[in-house]
């Protein structure tokens, strides 16, 4: 029972079904993203075909789990024996979420993308949650009609990288969109009734432009009003034409205390009915609620850190599971 998986998915898909529906990024230029070093490779289209025989190759695993789960008498707690083999997608009652890769699934024909989506629903029909990643771009070139019919066909949440809603910014990390363009893609989707994550590079704006990082940032997302904002915090990976431009001294990055401020301030702009969550290792602090009603109480988890003197702060900047 061989079958492909993509290589990354977001941190709250960990328990989902992984469908490798596309090899690569569409883009692969991003000058803060990883992938620029190390995959060079370009994007590739799976079949159709190649996609179901996946598909069927992962129920039959599931098949073979629950089966052996019985003859140990373990039938009520399949989900033990599964996560014991590697696999935590399957739960006590089935398969109750999918993620589609690779980096930009919406990319393919879209009666390709509902085909799959409708055998993954026939194949799993206990499934609840279908999710990919996506590019404004790309959501821009499907039509509003388009759109609904991948909804229809079972896609229920989009992941978008918005990163920053400063041009400029955009523009210096080769993002290929610009601000209006993400907020009009962002739109697109929720008038489709799928569910929207954009995500967040908190101290993307390095010393030279933190704040209008931060305030384009707040335009641009309050535009949207996303189901949720996915906030990561800014690791420069050595082999990115971002690593250069620190090395070049072209990009200055901000200490964790000034990405606090930065990251307050973001909070402070915020008028959206969003889920605000720091789901991600690289994230200082766990700040998450739901805006506007938690707004006040994450911004004082912000205020009681950095009102810590630095050296007193013991653990505070510590790694967080992924959520």
């Amino acid at each position: 029972m061989q079958f492909e998986t993509p290589p990354y998915r977001p941190p709250s898909e960990a328990y989902s079904l992984l469908v490798r529906a596309t090899r690569n990024c569409s883009w692969n230029r991003c000058g803060f993203c990883y992938g620029v070093h190390w995959n060079r490779n370009k994007l590739e289209l799976r079949p159709v075909e190649d996609i179901k025989q996946d598909i069927l190759a992962m129920k039959a695993l599931a098949a073979e789990i629950i089966q052996w789960a019985d003859k140990i008498g373990y039938w009520d707690r399949i989900d033990q024996v599964a996560a014991t083999n590697g696999v935590l997608w399957l739960t006590n009652d089935g398969v109750k979420t999918a993620f589609i890769g690779d980096s930009d699934s919406l990319i393919m024909k879209t009666p390709n993308l509902v085909e799959v989506l409708e055998f993954l629903y026939q194949t799993f029909p206990t499934l609840e949650r279908v999710t990919s990643y996506a590019r404004a771009k790309t959501v821009l070139r499907k039509t509003p009609e388009e759109l609904k019919q991948l909804h229809q066909a079972g896609l229920t949440r989009l992941h978008l990288g918005l990163e920053t809603g400063d041009d400029e910014l955009l523009k210096f990390i080769d993002k290929g969109a610009t601000a209006d363009e993400m907020i009009e893609a962002g739109k697109r989707v929720k008038e489709a009734g799928i569910s929207l994550s954009e995500y967040v590079i908190l101290g993307m704006g390095g010393e030279d432009r933190w704040r209008e990082h931060a305030e384009g940032t707040a335009r641009v997302l309050n535009a949207i009003n996303p189901d949720f904002i996915r906030v990561r915090t800014l690791i420069v990976f050595p082999g990115t034409p971002l690593y250069e431009a620190v090395e070049r001294g072209e990009f200055k990055q901000l200490s964790s205390e000034d990405v606090l401020r930065e990251e307050k301030l973001l909070l402070e702009l915020l008028e959206v009915n969003s889920e605000f969550v720091s789901d991600h290792v690289s994230n200082h602090l766990p700040i998450n609620g739901k805006l506007p009603g938690a707004k006040e109480n994450m911004i004082k988890q912000i205020d009681a850190v950095l009102d810590v003197p630095f050296s007193l702060r013991g653990g505070i900047f510590q790694r967080e599971e992924d959520a």
